[in-house]
């Protein structure tokens, strides 16, 4: 599988972001890993064959656009190297749309990113199977 981060695999739909962050959405699950807060969404009919991401970090913890940048840039490379064991999902079984939340409040070096993405990835693959139900609302 080639390992790379497509324009089809980037979330940038404002409707379905906008699923993601509505506060006490049903569909929306969420977990927690430092540095990371996940959110996801399992869907019936997703836009692309693979799961869409989108990876944000805080303006208020991080003023400068060049540090956000730098977080933002080491997160997609963690992803892009370690989402081969999440892309060989079948697509029922894995979240259709991912969120992945910088929390850390300092830039923390590629390899605690990369070690927190994996773990994320993993815990994403070993999802309970009530999680992934399909809501009739959407």
């Amino acid at each position: 599988m080639k390992q790379t981060f497509g324009k089809n695999e980037r979330l940038s739909s404002h409707s379905i972001i906008g699923r993601l962050f509505k506060k006490g959405s049903s569909e929306v699950h969420t977990f927690y890993l430092f540095p990371f807060r996940v959110l996801y969404i399992y869907d019936q009919s997703p836009v692309s064959p693979l799961p869409q991401v989108l990876f944000s970090v805080s303006k208020r913890n991080f003023k400068k656009a060049v540090d956000r940048n730098l977080i933002r840039r080491r997160c997609r490379e963690a992803y892009r190297l370690n989402k081969e064991s999440l892309v060989t999902l079948t697509p029922e079984s894995r979240p259709s749309y991912i969120a992945f939340l910088y929390l850390a409040k300092e830039i923390m070096s590629y390899d605690v990113i990369e070690t927190a993405m994996k773990q994320s990835l993993t815990k994403l693959e070993k999802l309970p199977a009530t999680h992934r139900k399909i809501h009739p609302n959407s």
